[in-house]
């Protein structure tokens, strides 16, 4: 082989490399500030521009290290959003506490001037319920099977949390039991597939994470593999029969680790009354 093809060969060579490694090294590592603005309704007049901060699927452990998300809780707060939204899947292993006293003093950091409200997902289930439950309450930051609500000035919303569609009981209705029919209602819940199911609760926006994305989108197909019942529930602001929904493509990674043209994200809602919109 003469010096011009060994130069060739080696060029395609780092090309072929770079391009392999580039989903697992790369794109899972850029996390984007994505913001969105979510139109509802009912959404009294001052709270017109509230921003939520949305994080979800975070993942510690393997590949995912604790300076990563604690680079993610600084980068949230020095956004100083309004109030931070947090759905589920801290931790990835199963069967152990190691990750979730890891994790949760990291998220015990998270600040805004409403407050930040947090549910579990299955994966913090997984690992240990009793232990993910102990640090969500001690965090201040538990909304599980309950709600809150927002106050600016005379006007309010209402913040409610359900449980994890696989691994712990809903109770949508039960959540929102100290609320208000004409309020207007914000529920987290870990799994989108949660607005598939019985309650006779009126929502006016659902936030999920536990897609995230897909991971791997490809280009005029879409995401080959989605953790949900409802394959139409990926990621974004999704219209349906209920109420709408928003799907963060969050953090971390769980099937494979990789991620393809579906960058990690922290998700800036902000919450827009149509009416009020030139």
């Amino acid at each position: 082989m003469n010096r011009r093809k060994f130069i060739k060969l080696a060029g395609s060579s780092g090309a072929l490399t770079l391009l392999a490694s580039y989903p697992i090294f790369l794109e899972r590592n850029l996390v984007l500030v994505n913001r969105y603005k979510i139109p509802i309704p009912d959404l009294p007049t001052s709270f017109h521009g509230f921003t939520l901060a949305h994080l979800t699927d975070l993942h510690l452990g393997f590949l995912v290290s604790q300076s990563y998300i604690e680079g993610i809780v600084h980068k949230t707060n020095r956004l100083e959003t309004d109030a931070i939204v947090c759905t589920g899947d801290y931790v990835h292993d199963r069967n152990t506490t190691e990750e979730i006293d890891k994790v949760w003093p990291i998220l015990s950091k998270l600040r805004a001037k409403h407050g930040v409200y947090s549910v579990l997902g299955n994966h913090d289930h997984y690992a240990d319920f009793g232990r993910s439950y102990y640090w969500l309450e001690r965090s201040g930051q538990n909304i599980r099977h309950r709600c809150k609500p927002l106050y600016k000035g005379k006007d309010r919303i209402i913040i409610g949390g359900a449980g994890d569609y696989w691994e712990d009981k809903l109770e949508i209705d039960n959540a929102f039991t100290f609320s208000e029919e004409n309020d207007c209602k914000l529920l987290l819940s870990h799994n989108p597939d949660s607005v598939d199911t019985q309650y006779n609760t009126s929502l006016s926006l659902v936030i999920s994470g536990h897609t995230h994305g897909g991971q791997v989108v490809i280009p005029f197909f879409g995401p080959p593999v989605l953790p949900v019942k409802n394959k139409d529930y990926s990621s974004g602001l999704i219209a349906t029969p209920k109420t709408q929904i928003f799907i963060s493509k969050g953090i971390g990674w769980a099937i494979y680790p990789v991620r393809f043209n579906c960058y990690p994200e922290i998700a800036i809602l902000e919450l827009v009354n149509p009416q009020l919109v030139g």
